[in-house]
């Protein structure tokens, strides 16, 4: 019987890393956009004067329009080209961040801030596909997922503390144009240095499809946001009715056609499945839980915007650190094993979270996001390498897309839930602990949120103002904590179901004769070899 040696892996060469430094510092540029908006805000309210309403949709629709658009995105990707996609989304995201810099009333921000919502999609999917075709070596490829993960926690340090220093100097509009040098320098060496490749059997788009999982992603996250917001409404439970009934006529719709915008049978690979699932809680309570902790930064330890974002530096460069360790991590240990202690070691860091109070609570917060973040950090870069890894290679970006989308639903789930938890919390503290003498306007603001309670007790005696002022943040402080306990138990819990369901999905084999059939559902119809375990 004869037999074929393995054949040999392609190191990456200088010029791939360099294309995934460019690559990362477009994926920082995404996440920065994300975060430090929040910092200009009171300048934007003074400026353009918009109503509550829109000053939610200026926030929001950035995220909207990335959750909605990042499943088509990856794979138009996949079809017209990955690198050309990524430079198309690069050039317009320059242009649209200069409309939205020069914007003249609120109305035309908000159309600014979907635009960029649009050509951000192009970024997170490209990036990724990219980096699992430039990279074939296991250990390579796993560096690699390392630092782009490591650019998304770099991103959202660098907004608030970059984006408050700006604004001390400039006007609102001026972070806005913090985009420009970065893809501006991404346009000029991303030819030079980032490969092409697309599906070569891949079809024409459709365009139904793409407009049905727009509609479908948005009415569910903003369904999502409005119960975080204001609870559980009429218009926010529509908004999610009609997300999953337009989602579930989209995947129907995928299955009848002969030439789908994703191969919905990616959702019978065992190991796709698992790990986006626990990639998808992971996040769910990272993002619920970090929903307060700039709050009490600046509302309860009553530190300016920038202070706050010099706070959180320890936690992000946390995460950097443990997503770079992951490759050595995975010299000994099963990658199911690392994902469960992490999510093990992030159960602790929020249990740490409970012990924070009003007065002093700093230290055990800044501590908290550390350890948590330290968890974290390996958790998302193994789970994001198992889901693309496990697609064929023509669908990675389609898969790295369906990713990102799970990671933004997950967050407005996290969000959700425990943000409701919260806020319901907060209400009751208030409603038990409401000084005598309040006026009933007074006491409705503050019922809303602490930073309505800060501002109507600056309108009362200096003596009640304090009063309401220490009852708002104890409320605040004790929603904190048991939020915090719930997201605890609920990582604790994703950390057995890991190593569970993980198991099976070992360090990738660059021998595609080492792959097995267990991580595809014997009912499922074959699908392609996975890329992980291909070679070129």
């Amino acid at each position: 019987m004869m037999s074929t040696a393995a054949p040999e892996v392609r190191k990456a060469t200088r010029r791939e890393w360099v294309g995934l430094a460019v690559l990362a510092l477009a994926c920082l540029l995404y996440v920065m956009d994300l975060t430090v908006l929040h910092l200009a805000v009171p300048a934007i309210t003074e400026d353009l004067k918009p109503t509550s309403t829109q000053l939610l949709w200026i926030i929001d629709v950035y995220g909207f329009m990335v959750a909605g658009a990042l499943v088509t995105m990856g794979t138009l990707g996949d079809r017209i080209g990955r690198r050309r996609l990524l430079l198309w989304g690069a050039a317009a995201f320059g242009l649209v961040s200069l409309l939205a810099a020069f914007s003249t009333s609120a109305e035309m921000l908000i159309v600014s801030r979907a635009l960029l919502g649009i050509a951000g999609a192009t970024v997170a999917p490209s990036t990724l596909s990219l980096i699992f075709h430039m990279f074939q070596d296991p250990k390579e490829r796993t560096t690699a997922v390392g630092i782009w993960i490591g650019a998304f926690s770099a991103g959202s340090a660098v907004g608030p503390v970059l984006g408050g220093l700006v604004l001390q100097a400039f006007w609102w509009g001026s972070v806005f144009l913090l985009a420009l040098p970065v893809m501006g320098a991404l346009l000029v060496l991303g030819p030079k240095v980032l490969p092409e490749y697309r599906d070569p059997n891949a079809g024409r788009l459709d365009p139904i499809s793409a407009g049905m999982s727009v509609v479908a992603l948005l009415a569910a996250v903003y369904g999502l946001k409005q119960i975080a917001q204001d609870g559980v409404t009429a218009v926010s439970v529509l908004a999610i009715l009609v997300g999953v009934a337009v989602g579930a006529l989209w995947v129907r719709r995928q299955r009848r056609r002969e030439d789908p915008m994703i191969d919905v049978g990616l959702f019978r690979i065992r190991t796709f499945n698992s790990a986006l699932a626990v990639n998808f809680l992971a996040i769910f309570v990272m993002v619920g839980y970090f929903l307060f902790i700039f709050q009490y930064l600046q509302l309860v330890a009553g530190m300016s915007a920038l202070v706050a974002g010099l706070w959180s530096l320890p936690s992000a460069v946390g995460f950097v650190i443990s997503s770079q360790l992951a490759p050595k991590l995975l010299s000994g240990v099963r990658p199911a094993y690392v994902v469960a202690g992490g999510l093990a070691i992030s159960a602790v860091g929020l249990v740490i979270l409970t012990q924070v109070e009003v007065a002093t609570g700093l230290v055990s917060l800044v501590l908290a996001s550390v350890v948590i973040s330290i968890g974290m950090g390996p958790v998302f870069g193994l789970t994001t390498e198992m889901i693309v890894g496990s697609a064929p290679e023509e669908k990675a970006g389609a898969a790295s897309g369906i990713s990102e989308t799970a990671a933004e639903l997950g967050g407005a789930l996290g969000i959700a839930a425990l943000g409701s938890i919260g806020v319901s919390l907060y209400r009751g503290g208030i409603a038990d602990g409401l000084p005598a003498g309040v006026p009933a306007d007074a006491a409705h603001q503050a019922t809303d949120t602490l930073g309505g309670a800060i501002s109507a007790a600056s309108r009362l005696p200096a003596e009640l103002g304090a009063e309401l002022v220490a009852v708002a943040q104890r409320a605040f402080v004790s929603g904190l904590v048991w939020t915090s306990a719930v997201a605890a138990v609920i990582a604790a819990v994703i950390a057995v179901v890991a190593a569970v369901a993980l198991r099976g999905a070992g360090t990738p084999s660059p021998n595609a004769a080492d792959a097995t059939d267990e991580d595809v559902d014997d009912t499922a119809p074959e699908l392609e070899e996975p890329a992980a375990s291909r070679t070129h």
